[in-house]
């Protein structure tokens, strides 16, 4: 058990029969939390509640809708990121977290790992994303 970071595969392949819009406003992307135990990795096919970080506070299960940022073309590199996300007043101990695109059958976008335990007790959980640019943006496509 546990959470191996990475693009998910099939991810790959739906981006190029247009399954996945970053810039529709009628597809939504959440993320989701997980504490370090659980199985998560680039072959996770959907989005499950299974193993997910317990509902506190502003946590809900499912995790909260990102807000998406339009894609550029950075180099060689398509660069896609979103907005910090953040979950108000909540008790969290997350690993590592799970998009996925909720308008297309909850499908796995990507895993993220935070590289150990991140926590919050009854304060504020923040997720930053790194800059929308080739070589550091959250989703690069090269």
């Amino acid at each position: 058990m546990a959470i191996t970071a990475g693009v998910n595969h099939q991810f790959k392949m739906d981006v190029l029969l247009a399954l996945h819009n970053f810039t529709l406003a009628a597809n939504v992307f959440n993320m989701a939390l997980y504490p370090t135990a659980a199985t998560l990795g680039p072959t996770t096919a959907t989005y499950s509640s299974t193993g997910e970080c317990p509902a506190t506070g502003t946590y809900t299960t499912g995790g909260k809708a990102l807000t998406n940022i339009t894609p550029v073309l950075n180099g060689n590199e398509g660069c896609v990121s979103f907005q910090p996300l953040t979950w108000l007043a909540s008790t969290i101990t997350a690993g590592g977290a799970q998009i996925y695109n909720v308008t297309n059958s909850n499908k796995n976008v990507a895993v993220l790992s935070f590289g150990g335990d991140k926590v919050s007790s009854a304060g504020d959980f923040t997720v930053s994303f790194p800059a929308q640019t080739a070589g550091n943006a959250i989703i690069r496509i090269t």
